[in-house]
């Protein structure tokens, strides 16, 4: 078997990530890693614990909130938080400026103290117009860098970059994931918005999918 380390937001991506890498016989997950990065969604937190427990996997928050104050979005910040579709321009305001580099650097770091050589995040094909660190080139580069950081090699590995939220979301009702434990809206409310750009992505999902979101929208 191989062994892998997880990052699992919370989120609808990396939750239907987590279950797929967790139902192949040939991978083992000797870790789970979510962030605290400052971001007013912190709900999604919540429910990768959740998933977490529910798969008896080993799970761990890394506390990186003090960036907020260096790492400006939307996100993170008291501006507000943009509406309309992910395609509208205004949805770069939700960019973290070198994210995905800090925690995939973590994970790297917790893949190699516990012998795995390989790390699985939930980018995907709808990411590439707004966030940099999700693109495919990104992903390339950063595994050359990693493959040579330490005496373990380690790759970072994006099943899904060339897939959309509508196809993940088909592949996770065929996995069976219960969606009604992720949080996508970046709002951080009691209930979702529905009116954020991931709130709409994640609504047209389901919807060419013909099933409803199992969440509650306000």
């Amino acid at each position: 078997m191989s062994k892998c380390i997880v990052i699992c937001s919370g989120g609808l991506d990396s939750t239907t990530l987590l279950y797929d890498i967790h139902n192949n016989p040939k991978m083992e997950i000797v870790g789970v890693l979510s962030f605290n990065y400052g971001q007013k969604h912190k709900k999604e937190l919540l429910c990768a614990a959740k998933t977490c427990k529910k798969l008896k996997l080993e799970h761990k928050i890394v506390d990186l909130s003090g960036i907020k104050d260096l790492l400006k979005s939307a996100l993170t910040t008291n501006q507000a938080i943009p509406e309309g579709h992910y395609a509208d321009p205004n949805m770069k305001l939700t960019v973290v400026p070198n994210r995905n580099m800090i925690m995939l650097s973590i994970a790297t770091g917790y893949a190699i103290s516990n012998g795995a050589k390989r790390v699985f995040f939930g980018a995907h094909g709808g990411d590439h117009a707004i966030y940099p660190d999700c693109r495919a080139e990104f992903i390339r580069q950063l595994t050359m860098a990693t493959e040579i950081c330490d005496y373990i090699p380690v790759t970072i590995e994006a099943p899904y970059i060339n897939r959309n939220k509508t196809d993940i979301v088909k592949l996770g009702l065929l996995m069976g994931v219960p969606y009604q434990d992720t949080w996508t809206c970046y709002k951080g409310r009691k209930l979702a918005c529905g009116k954020c750009g991931s709130c709409v992505e994640r609504l047209e999902a389901f919807t060419k999918n013909n099933i409803k979101d199992p969440i509650k929208y306000e």
